[in-house]
């Protein structure tokens, strides 16, 4: 199982991401040229209207086309969004003071219980800690017991 990483395709033109689209929520469909991809291998995408985030996705099947040589077809699963929309987020560090700017990609049909879990997770992510209402940088979480 290989990692294939198109989030930067134009810096190789050779292997890249032509089409990838939401068949239904957690399918989707992506079309490219390069690479040998397989199933079970991962493809990190990069999110539309994103600056930062991507998606991974595992291939469930592959059918590489005859015309353009090269270029395949596959379908690939994935997080699963009904309404995807990507949120900005400022938070400060309650210790120091420090900014986070962040984006945070949700399913807005699940409303604002969705946004609070999916800002939780990305902090996380990120290594931030959220507790009792404050973030703490990664810096003064080590400080912290």
């Amino acid at each position: 199982m290989s990692e294939h990483d198109f989030r930067y395709a134009l810096l190789n033109p050779v292997h890249n991401l032509t089409e990838c689209r939401a068949i239904t929520p957690g399918r989707y469909q992506v079309t490219g040229t390069g690479g040998s991809i397989r199933k079970g291998d991962i493809l990190l995408v990069t999110l539309k209207g994103s600056r930062e985030l991507s998606l991974r996705l595992t291939v469930e099947k592959i059918r590489y086309q005859l015309n353009p040589p090269g270029q395949w077809l596959a379908v690939a699963n994935g997080p699963a969004f009904r309404e995807l929309r990507i949120v900005e987020e400022r938070l400060d560090c309650a210790a120091c003071g420090k900014r986070l700017d962040m984006e945070v990609a949700l399913d807005a049909a699940l409303g604002k219980a969705a946004k609070l879990s999916a800002i939780a997770a990305r902090l996380t992510e990120i290594g931030w800690q959220q507790q009792d209402g404050y973030c703490h940088c990664p810096a003064c979480r080590k400080e912290r017991p």
